[in-house]
């Protein structure tokens, strides 16, 4: 579990807080989930929404509480935890009930998390490629480096390798001025190949784990429905996957956490519509990008 030593944490008055506070941002997959998750357990907490369109998550004060600049990051009488499933998990033991960890299907649900979060950049790609166009995503080099000097930079008092992989990100997306077409494939094939996988499943029962929600629901929920957003036939190509997706859509509890529609979705629609006129959707991209590989 990633729970920060104090010594990796720079601003030092969140070390004093007490209750539950959460740093996240509305559109942040990762955010959802978390929110969700507290939704489901009936946990009250303190909100502390960052703006990353704005770059709030990467100024001094937030990279002085999560040296990866990543949302969410959660503070719970003065501990800090971040990266999702680890909070989720914390939370889990904290609030045991109702369960979202189901004790006999521990080891099934571990896996399912550590696939999904494996894919973590691949959802981020498809996401800079398809959801927004890259003009609004790009990070400039000046604010990679500014990231990279900012914040302790270590995770228990070690040097944090994960910052190296955040700013490779950024930097190949920079070297080429968008998610190359190769990527994107890439990422949709690993989608793909994890929903094939999950087919049988949910053709037998409601749920990943069987009759009841648990928090592998939750997780891959937020992915189904950010491939929903990129153009990827969920419905078509995987349908018991895409009727557990209408399940849980239907519930107020996941939806309202999903924000649709407003400014974001009308960016959404029109980078769709500038997609299909020049031939770059999501499946065109795999398809062309099939062809030659």
């Amino acid at each position: 579990m990633v729970m920060l030593k104090e010594c990796d944490i720079q601003t030092k008055e969140v070390l004093s807080w007490t209750g539950l506070h959460l740093f996240h941002f509305s559109g942040s997959t990762c955010s959802q989930k978390t929110r969700i998750f507290l939704r489901l357990k009936g946990i009250e907490w303190t909100s502390h929404h960052l703006n990353l369109a704005a770059k709030e998550h990467l100024k001094p004060y937030y990279m002085g509480i999560n040296p990866r600049g990543l949302v969410p990051a959660l503070i719970h009488d003065g501990k800090v935890i971040i990266e999702s499933n680890d909070i989720l998990t914390y939370l889990e033991e904290a609030f045991p009930e109702p369960a979202l960890i189901p004790a006999s299907k521990s080891d099934d649900l571990q896996a399912m998390l550590k696939r999904e979060d494996n894919l973590h950049l691949d959802i981020r790609a498809l996401t800079m490629r398809f959801v927004f166009p890259s003009f609004l995503t790009k990070r400039p080099e000046k604010d990679i480096t500014a990231y990279e000097s900012s914040g302790s930079g270590t995770l228990g008092g070690e040097v944090d390798p994960h910052r190296d992989i955040e700013a490779e990100f950024w930097r190949e997306m920079n070297r080429h001025g968008k998610i190359m077409d190769q990527q994107a494939k890439r990422a949709y094939d690993r989608f793909s190949e994890a929903l094939d996988d999950f087919e049988p499943q949910l053709s037998r029962h409601d749920y990943l784990l069987g009759a009841e929600i648990s928090l592998v629901d939750i997780a891959w929920y937020i992915y189904a429905r950010r491939l929903i957003a990129a153009g990827y036939p969920l419905h078509s190509k995987h349908p018991a996957v895409g009727a557990w997706f209408d399940r849980l859509h239907a519930k107020p509890d996941f939806r309202q956490e999903v924000p649709e529609g407003g400014l974001a979705g009308a960016i959404t629609s029109l980078l769709h519509l500038t997609q299909r006129v020049r031939g770059t959707t999501l499946e065109q991209v795999r398809q062309r990008t099939s062809t030659f590989t």
